[in-house]
């Protein structure tokens, strides 16, 4: 076990309403993977907590949902967040859609509380895992750049995505791309995985990987 994965906690968010079905096939092998590394993991499903999407707040309330709950109590908390989300028109799923529009009405405005809320946002770890009916790599384009965008937002680090093919509940395991076992490796290497994205001034090695040992050795 991994001693610096262990201290991590990584929140996989489901925004299909399938219990069974290809996006929670995605979040579970990410789950399987995460525990087997020893990482802190808790798998949800978004629409057990989101049941009406961001209302202008100037006239009314936010919905009576569980929505803070998910927000505050579990992803803030977390070091790193998976988003296992079907393509819908070519996008993300309302409900995941929904997961970002509406922590606008915990972080906008002044004072100690909004503030609180943006510092903890920051620095996370963000991973995505889309499951689609096609085939055709560029269907997840859409989101992945949503998510990147979102990232760099928040300076967070978008570690990578897996893109599975299937229509019925659980065809995905189909998919010979192996999706299911891209997703294990995503959740069990979530905190260890190399990220980088230099920009001019980012001091850097002429490397990409560190040098296995006994490497140049005649």
């Amino acid at each position: 076990m991994n001693s610096h994965q262990a201290e991590k906690s990584l929140l996989i968010l489901v925004g299909s309403p399938r219990r069974d079905g290809n996006s929670a096939a995605l979040g579970a092998a990410a789950l399987r993977g995460a525990e087997t590394a020893g990482v802190r993991a808790s798998l949800l499903f978004l629409d057990d907590y989101i049941h009406g999407f961001l209302p202008d707040l100037r006239r009314a309330p936010a919905p009576t949902d569980r929505y803070a709950e998910l927000f505050l109590e579990h992803f803030l908390p977390a070091d790193g967040m998976l988003l296992c989300t079907p393509i819908w028109w070519y996008g993300m799923s309302a409900q995941a859609k929904a997961f970002f529009d509406r922590s606008f009405a915990h972080y906008a405005g002044a004072g100690p509380e909004p503030e609180r809320v943006k510092a903890r946002m920051a620095g996370k770890r963000l991973g995505l895992a889309v499951a689609s009916e096609e085939t055709y790599p560029g269907a997840a384009l859409g989101i992945v750049h949503q998510v990147q965008e979102y990232a760099r937002y928040t300076h967070s680090d978008f570690i990578g995505y897996v893109h599975g093919a299937g229509n019925l509940r659980g065809e995905i395991a189909a998919d010979p791309r192996r999706p299911l076992d891209a997703a294990a490796a995503l959740g069990a290497e979530f905190f260890a995985r190399k990220y980088s994205d230099y920009r001019i001034e980012t001091p850097r090695a002429r490397n990409v990987w560190d040098e296995p040992a006994g490497a140049g050795a005649d």
